[in-house]
């Protein structure tokens, strides 16, 4: 993991509270804190594009872009979403949702820069993800795994009026790269829930 040293510090936190905006109308827009309350990130997810685009600021003012999410295909559940480090200009990996698997519990790979697998992430109950295809107020809970140990884990609040995650870093060291894991928060806030 020498590779990452160089990461924003942003990157470093071990807790991050993702909560979409309110009242955006067209498009996608994500705030990132840490576990004082302050932003960390912000994202957009551009609107009317064929292909997924998410871009990542250091927050609202969008002058210092980090990271972008996008795809090169066109609708498809099955997409590969590729992590791009703005300020290195270094492809950091991907994160590929398995399509009809997804449909009853949402699992995806992820991919290292050179696109072997190194982690999943995943629902963590078939019955709470069927429920919630059905009763979009039953909250999610996802578990990232690396080489058989638990990495993160991601738990949607309560909340009917905003979608707001919390993703707790387990691992000391995580064998997969935190800018992976805030991807893998802005993915889960902007696809999954607008998919269900």
């Amino acid at each position: 993991m020498a590779e990452i040293k160089a990461i924003n510090p942003a990157f470093r936190h071990r807790q991050y509270l993702f909560r979409r905006k309110v009242l955006k109308l067209f498009g996608g827009a994500f705030h990132v804190y840490d576990e004082t309350g302050t932003v960390l990130f912000y994202s957009k997810q551009k609107a009317f594009k064929l292909k997924e685009d998410f871009r990542i600021y250091s927050d609202e003012s969008q002058t210092q872009e980090l990271l972008t999410i996008k795809t090169p295909q066109i609708l498809d559940i099955g997409a590969t979403y590729n992590v791009q480090d703005v300020t290195t200009g270094d492809a950091v990996g991907a994160l590929r949702r398995k399509g009809l698997k997804s449909i009853f519990k949402d699992e995806w790979v992820i991919l290292s820069k050179e696109g072997k697998e190194i982690g999943t992430l995943t629902e963590t109950s078939l019955i709470a993800a069927l429920l919630s295809r059905v009763i979009s107020l039953i909250p999610q809970t996802y578990v990232v795994l690396a080489n058989n140990r638990e990495v993160a884990k991601i738990k949607q609040h309560f909340n009917p009026f905003v979608l707001k995650y919390t993703m707790t870093i387990i691992d000391e060291r995580p064998s997969v790269d935190p800018r992976l894991l805030i991807a893998a928060g802005i993915l889960l806030a902007g696809i999954e829930r607008r998919q269900q």
